[in-house]
């Protein structure tokens, strides 16, 4: 059974080494992955505004309410 094991464990690195090498020298996946990347920091970016954004709002209505509740 460890024979079986030990078997698996070089097949499964041997298998890992060529899908890395492969997919590192691709020149498809290397756009992909500029791509995704590029994505991904546009996403964060654009989320980092909005939240900005949504902050200042909350923060001018709860100055609008306090000067409301003052009125009264």
């Amino acid at each position: 059974m460890a024979g079986g094991n030990f078997m698996h464990r070089v097949l499964s690195y041997v298998v890992n080494e060529l899908v890395v090498n492969s997919l590192a020298n691709s020149p498809a996946f290397q756009r992909f992955a500029v791509r995704t990347s590029r994505r991904i920091d546009d996403i964060s970016n654009t989320a980092a505004k909005k939240k900005k954004e949504l902050a200042e709002q909350v923060k001018d209505l709860s100055k609008n309410f306090e000067s409301f509740k003052n009125q009264q």
